[in-house]
Parts: structure tokens; sequence; C-alpha cells
């Protein structure tokens, strides 16, 4: 089924898909972009799958039309090579608890983060 609507909520950095005037889901930026479709992301295998760090505060820069069948996000972080099909967001959405917490197990596993880094040299105490 396609969305009847897609707003993006720039303050809260969360996606809503309206499918008719009852149902809507809402998906995060940082969800998106840590489980973006690309082969960036994916591989083109399970073993390829790239752990998506300092994703927490992504945003989406803007959302353009694939045919009637998908969109493409462009993140604030320049990736922009994922298209969403409208049955992957529906997954996203269905599968968000299984998906998200193991995300956080394989941050957890490398010893990584969902906060951004700051390069050295780049920060200073406060005087």
């Amino acid at each position: 089924m396609n969305p009847k609507s897609i707003t993006y909520h720039s303050q809260s950095r969360e996606l809503e898909i309206w499918y008719d005037d009852t149902e809507s889901i809402v998906l995060s930026a940082e969800y998106l972009r840590v489980f973006s479709p690309s082969a960036e992301v994916r591989g083109h295998s399970s073993d390829q799958r790239v752990l998506q760090t300092g994703k927490k505060d992504v945003a989406i820069n803007s959302i353009e039309p694939i045919g009637n069948y998908a969109i493409r996000i462009v993140f604030s972080d320049g990736h922009d090579s994922g298209i969403y099909s409208w049955s992957y967001l529906r997954e996203l959405s269905e599968n968000f608890s299984s998906n998200w917490n193991e995300y956080l197990s394989e941050l957890a596993a490398a010893n990584s983060s969902r906060l951004s880094t700051i390069p050295l040299g780049s920060w200073s105490p406060p005087t």
C-alpha cells in the first residue's frame, strides 16, 4: 500500500508516513540512516554489512520520490544512496524493536557509540 503523505518533523528528526487517516508509522532519521538499504551500508551480502556509528544526531536534508514505489533520503552526513521502498519502510517499522536491540548490541560489542566523535585537536576544555 502506498502512503498518502510523508512528513519530516525536523525538531524531533522523525519521518511520519501516513497510509490513511488512521494509520501512520514514525521512524527516526537515525534509525533510517543506520538501516539504509544501500550497498554502502548493507553490502552485497550479510557478512559485508558495515556497522554505522555516530549517527545519533543525523538529520534528513531532503526526500525525493522514486517513481510510485520508493523514496530516496538525503541525510545530513552526506549519505544519499539508499532507496527506501514502501515495503522496506513498513518492514523497518514492524521490526523496529528487534532491529534496534540488535544494533545496540552490535555497537556495544564493537565498543562503539551512537554519538558522533570529536576529532582530536578540535576540542578544548572550557576555560
